[in-house]
């Protein structure tokens, strides 16, 4: 499955993705400007942050929540729902696990939910594949996903496994596009001069101006 097919099949795009971005309640947006999710906000003078923001967060960064197996299970995630394709990297490589490592700091509620539904997504790949989520191949790790991933068709006894995957794939995404690479793979470039030439040729010649008077 390509990204395209991916994030149509997971319901995200770019019509909703503003709507992922403003539901994170976390500054987001300066955590782009080094390509990075997961920036330390604190290597740079910003003078729209408080003292104190500034040491929250570098007190944040050096704390650790999730465990190596954690965080590999995540990467595996999060570039099932966006993979690196032609037009720009993919999730991980956009540094999108080490975005949902700070979230989970900043915003402690999101802590219990995502540590337990990786437990849960780890015991249901471990009585179907005999291996955690991480170790089972590409092709489970998929269909694992699948299951959980459309609530309007999810089995019974798959809720726990939905409400965490709906979890995940938002923050994916929010982390996503507040970066530099998720703002290429939209095609936004916000905010920038414009350089007026004239009409385009083409229009002149559609309205009959494409006649040079001498």
């Amino acid at each position: 499955m390509n990204r395209r097919d991916s994030l149509k099949a997971l319901g995200i795009g770019a019509a909703s993705t503003g709507l992922l971005i403003a539901s994170c309640k976390t500054d987001t947006k300066k955590l782009a400007e080094d390509n990075s999710a997961a920036k330390d906000t604190t290597s740079a003078v910003d003078p729209s942050r408080k003292p104190d923001e500034i040491e929250r967060d570098k007190k944040l960064n050096a704390e650790k929540f999730f465990t190596d197996h954690e965080m590999a299970t995540i990467t595996v995630l999060v570039d099932i729902i966006i993979p690196k394709d032609e037009k720009s990297g993919s999730a991980s490589d956009a540094k999108v696990p080490d975005f949902i490592e700070f979230i989970v700091k900043d915003m402690p509620d999101h802590q219990t939910p995502l540590r337990g539904g990786l437990r849960w997504l780890d015991l249901q790949c471990l009585q179907r594949y005999n291996n955690t989520f991480r170790e089972s191949t590409a092709n489970q790790q998929i269909a694992m996903v699948t299951d959980i991933a459309y609530p309007k068709k999810a089995k019974p006894g798959m809720e726990q496994g939905v409400a965490f995957f709906n979890r995940m794939r938002d923050l994916t995404a929010s982390g996503f596009y507040t970066t530099a690479i998720g703002f290429k793979d939209l095609g936004f470039v916000g905010n920038s001069p414009n350089q007026w030439t004239g009409v385009p040729a083409d229009v002149l010649k559609e309205h009959g101006f494409d006649t040079v008077w001498g």
